[in-house]
């Protein structure tokens, strides 16, 4: 089943490459930023090498209006602050996916470290200022954008925590739909905080073997972990 999927800082590499993804595989996408002609202009780019033709620019609060799931792809530093923007753009029994990582980079720190969150991590944030009415689901924190953006498959696993069971099942049904993704489900949103110190990480890593390493593979699970 197609649905629409905002992905907000689709024009950053992180949400271009997983809207990419998404449009190959027949949704509908919709691309958000502050600035609708950029929105546009990434669209643009993902129909010239997806093929696919429903995917569109706008603004974020207008990328909101309508979408099924909503993907938040942006920096920390803007990411309170946009979720406020948007917040009534957003129709209530919405998906919200959170990738954000509240790396210390965003206050002029390192990339290899996390920042304290008061709610535990950027996905609980989100939760807090959206309410009730949305059901957020934290994932894709750690897969690389330089895999996403290329042709082949992504060999990692992503792993999908929240406090709503049917979005994680959803959530862990889009995963599934990029080539060489295992979706897993991890569990609580609290659990996202995990996965935010694993970004600061593999970030080190990367840095340190002049790599763009894929993610996490989780090794010893039964075959029905990853069946949605």
């Amino acid at each position: 089943m197609s649905r629409t999927i905002a992905v907000l800082g689709g024009t950053g590499a992180e949400g271009f490459g997983l809207a990419l993804r998404w449009a190959r595989a027949g949704e509908k996408i919709v691309i958000g930023s502050r600035d609708a002609q950029r929105a546009e202009a990434a669209a643009a780019r993902i129909r010239e090498q997806s093929g696919a033709a429903e995917v569109s620019g706008a603004e974020n609060a207008a990328a909101c209006a309508g979408a099924d799931v909503i993907v938040l792809t942006v920096p920390f530093e803007g990411h309170a602050a946009l979720l406020k923007q948007v917040k009534t753009a957003i129709t209530p029994g919405s998906i919200v996916v959170d990738a954000t990582v509240p790396l210390a980079a965003s206050v002029g720190g390192r990339a290899t470290r996390t920042l304290g969150v008061w709610q535990g991590s950027a996905a609980q944030q989100t939760a807090e200022i959206l309410g009730r009415e949305v059901a957020v689901v934290g994932a894709f924190q750690n897969v690389s954008s330089a895999l996403l953006e290329g042709d082949g498959p992504v060999d990692c696993d992503v792993v999908v925590c929240s406090d709503d069971p049917e979005a994680r099942k959803l959530v862990r049904e889009l995963a599934a739909k990029i080539a060489g993704v295992r979706p897993i489900d991890g569990g609580n949103l609290e659990n996202v905080r995990i996965l935010e110190q694993v970004t600061a990480l593999l970030i080190g890593l990367n840095i340190r073997n002049k790599v763009h390493s894929g993610g996490l593979r989780i090794t010893g699970l039964p075959e029905s972990a990853y069946k949605v």
